[in-house]
């Protein structure tokens, strides 16, 4: 029980910058309170002492303002920040590495008995004021942006923005592989400040990236083509880069919030 207290503080420091120190998570974060009294709430509800589960929980509602009906199953490390007006069904789900903000619903759309809620799969972020309805999933590491409402299943790694909730971002692993490789390559490393967000300059970036990615490779086949055919021609190295020349830009970059 202690090693899961502890695992828990830890995930706050690793998600909260606000977060100072042990003592202080344990005594004024809400979110976590609201956690740990469901665990005990959703024992008694496997148990079967359904009302003893449900006094637990509303207590827990009373306390927090968060409202986590005791059949829900949460995994490790879930991470409630802030958490006032937070509602997740019974029949919700919720994986590892979860983190929720302020004023989420993770509701049913149906009066019928059974699977009614969502599925959160691990690394699954919801916005604040966003209502997850349904029975389906949201994939692993999938984003879902602050007000948006989501009836439809998400792919993993998707990003969903909006009333009804649209996939404007989906990650390509591949695709970011030759990003990041180009950017590295020509010195840039501000593509990566809005990974997590759909920035407008940060895909027109990325998109330039990807064209000069291409015509990098084009370069270099038509090179080789050329030596095959016996020709003595030799490319000039690229002028080099110089690590000093960007750093203020990599140090402007990273100061910047992620979200």
């Amino acid at each position: 029980m202690f090693e899961r207290v502890r695992e828990d503080i830890q995930s706050v420091f690793h998600r909260d910058p606000a977060a100072r120190n042990a003592f202080e998570v344990l005594t004024c974060y809400p979110g976590l309170h609201a956690v740990w009294l469901h665990r005990l709430a959703h024992g008694l509800w496997g148990f079967g002492w359904k009302w003893l589960a449900r006094l637990v929980s509303n207590f827990s509602r009373w306390l927090t303002g968060i409202e986590i009906h005791p059949g829900a199953k949460i995994g490790r490390r879930f991470f409630i920040d802030h958490g006032m007006g937070i509602v997740i069904g019974e029949t919700a789900e919720i994986g590892n590495d979860v983190t929720l903000y302020q004023g989420v619903t993770l509701g049913g759309t149906s009066w019928n008995k059974g699977k009614r809620h969502p599925t959160l799969d691990d690394g699954v972020v919801v916005g604040a004021g966003a209502k997850v309805l349904g029975p389906f999933i949201v994939g692993a590491g999938a984003k879902i942006g602050s007000n948006a409402v989501v009836t439809k299943e998400v792919p993993p790694g998707a990003t969903v923005v909006g009333i009804p909730g649209r996939i404007i971002v989906k990650s390509d692993d591949e695709q970011e592989a030759k990003r990041q490789a180009i950017a590295e390559k020509f010195g840039f490393d501000a593509y990566g400040v809005s990974q997590d967000m759909p920035d407008p300059v940060a895909r027109a970036i990325g998109q330039l990236l990807d064209h000069l990615h291409s015509v990098d490779d084009r370069l270099e086949g038509m090179c080789s083509a050329l030596k095959a055919l016996g020709s003595d021609y030799c490319a000039k190295e690229l002028p080099a880069l110089r690590d000093e020349d960007f750093a203020e830009v990599k140090d402007a970059a990273g100061d910047k919030p992620a979200a």
